[in-house]
């Protein structure tokens, strides 16, 4: 190669640096072998191959609704050759067994949980990291999927004291616990809040806690008593008239400053699913000398339906406020009631507004959505053209923003046209649903997180053979509803676009709406600002399981 045409790349280099352009980078892969069928209820055995990785896994299906999607997420469980669990570091990550394979399908950004995630770690918490990368399972390509740390106790994780059976009294009794407000199963030792949840037109409004650390099979029933009554001490004190009593308040009994950031990174995301599901807790060990010990909002997860992007629960209106509730699931009331305290609402506004001069600037944040896109820039179009049902043509997006303009109150409908943002509650509908009561699975909640694989049901789901349902046999993410072509991809939409530069740029202005509707309001809040209250209204779910299914709660997905 002659001078001239080094010193051209050299100088071409020198200038890309400059400008911050890089050469487009590959994301690292992985490579998933599979020995057995996946399933929903339990890890089975595989191999995992990647960047400082080759060995056995357990792998199982992630999720509740999201089942139906063509895109899967997993669970991962990194082993050693006989099958136990084993820490490794995953693609630079601290070494931990526990991994979560998240699917990306219905955030067509890609970046809303990486940012959630970034922005909640940016202001001082742990909260999962998160390595973008691009998966094959046997071969096939499954398109961007972000690697990321489920969320565990541990000394890279949720750092909390550990618990041993024999910690049923005095101070080793007091922590550390792992704690959730979400869907649950068997296998969770859950309790209900004595606290009614608040929400306009909610079927129920109980509020189910689990206790995720210690697992149910390890937790003492001391142990699970302790926290029970714990987190009913604080849900009740926060709802007394003394509540704002610095000394025999709430502040006695919670981390302020995490409650504080959890409610500003949440109203920020305006998340569909805020306060209510998803919802993480933890309370260590106190101190020797009485100190701490209290309970910690936090960490977060679950934010593909946040950011401007769910037709539901007010998720895409940037001026509502996740704390007064939705219609979806009830939101613990405790979040409304700290709002009317001056003390609170002031530490709110004057941590906000430090964050806003650094992680929640409006250069910090597009800085990180611009750096991200680059990278994916690549890799999305593969991604799109393994599922092209995530992006619509121009014809299409008019459709939609027709329908919204004759019909502004209703959130855009993957039927074409239904009003998908609030069902009757209560009551039942004709198809395509076949006459399910419409309180909560209208908003993607299917009566049960986890179906039965390889079986049949008897309506409401009119016999789909229940194997390939959750899995997601649909064909380019379309369900047959009689008449009706149900498509998937859109089922929580609250837009569409045509292209992966138009999201992003969408993303960008749907934040910069946010925050500046948060800059005005929340300026106001040591001064005539004032909560909009619900009353504490006890309601029972008043229909029968479907099909036999238990009813617990109301799945979202994960």
């Amino acid at each position: 190669m002659k001078r001239p045409t080094i010193l051209l790349l050299l100088f071409s280099g020198l200038l890309a640096c400059a400008l911050g352009i890089s050469a487009q980078q590959s994301l690292p892969t992985l490579a998933i072998t599979t020995q057995t069928p996946l399933n929903a209820q339990e890890k089975v055995p595989a191999r995992l191959t990647t960047k400082g990785y080759d060995g056995p896994i357990g792998i199982k299906l992630r999720g509740n609704s999201s089942l139906a999607f063509n895109q899967k997420k997993y669970t991962l469980e990194t082993r050693d050759d006989d099958g136990t669990p084993l820490a490794v570091s995953l693609l630079g990550m601290p070494a931990h067994s526990d991994w979560v394979l998240l699917a990306p399908y219905n955030d067509v950004s890609m970046l809303r949980d990486p940012l959630a995630f970034k922005l909640w770690r940016d202001m001082g918490h742990w909260g999962p990291r998160t390595v973008m990368c691009e998966l094959t399972v046997d071969g096939d390509y499954r398109g961007i999927y972000i690697l990321c740390e489920a969320i565990k106790r541990g000394k890279e994780r949720v750092d909390i004291s550990a618990m041993k059976t024999s910690d049923t009294s005095r101070r080793d009794l007091t922590g550390g616990y792992l704690l959730r407000i979400d869907t649950f199963s068997d296998d969770d030792a859950t309790f209900t809040s004595k606290v009614p949840g608040i929400g306009e037109g909610i079927m129920s409004s109980e509020v189910i806690w689990s206790c995720i650390y210690p697992k149910k099979k390890k937790l003492q029933p001391e142990q699970l008593d302790y926290i029970q009554r714990y987190v009913d001490t604080v849900e009740q004190v926060i709802q007394s008239d003394s509540f704002a009593d610095p000394v025999k308040g709430y502040a006695r009994y919670i981390d302020v400053p995490s409650f504080v950031d959890y409610f500003i990174h949440t109203e920020l995301s305006l998340n569909a699913d805020g306060y209510k599901r998803s919802a993480y807790f933890y309370k260590d060990r106190q101190r020797r000398d009485g100190s701490g010990g209290k309970l910690v909002a936090g960490p977060v997860w679950d934010y593909n339906l946040a950011y401007g992007n769910c037709n539901f629960a007010n998720a895409d209106n940037p001026k509502a406020w996740c704390y007064e509730g939705a219609s979806n699931n009830p939101t613990p009331a405790m979040w409304q009631r700290l709002l009317q305290d001056p003390t609170f609402r002031r530490a709110v506004k004057e941590r906000y507004q430090t964050l806003r001069q650094t992680v929640l600037s409006d250069q910090a944040i597009n800085a990180f959505i611009d750096s991200q896109a680059q990278l994916l820039a690549q890799a999305a179009d593969r991604h799109f053209q393994t599922y092209p049902e995530l992006l619509v043509s121009e014809e299409r997006k008019q459709e939609i923003e027709q329908q919204k303009r004759d019909n502004p109150h209703a959130a855009f409908s993957p039927f074409g046209g239904f009003p998908m943002g609030e069902f009757p509650q209560g009551d039942s509908i004709t198809p395509p649903f076949g006459g399910f009561p419409m309180g909560g699975f209208p908003m993607g909640e299917f009566p049960q997180g986890e179906f039965p694989q390889g079986d049949s049901i008897a309506p409401p789901f009119g016999g789909f053979p229940m194997g390939a349902f959750p899995m997601g046999a649909f064909p380019m993410g379309e369900m047959p509803q009689g008449d009706v072509t149900f498509d998937v991809a859109s089922m929580f939409a609250a837009y569409r676009v045509s292209s992966y530069d138009e999201e992003i740029a969408i993303l960008k202005q749907w934040l910069a709406n946010r925050l500046s509707f948060l800059d005005r309001n929340i300026a106001r809040f040591d001064t005539d600002w004032q909560p909009r209250i619900q009353p504490l209204v006890e309601r029972k779910p008043t229909f029968p399981p479907f099909g036999g299914f238990p009813m617990p709660g109301f799945p979202q997905s994960h």
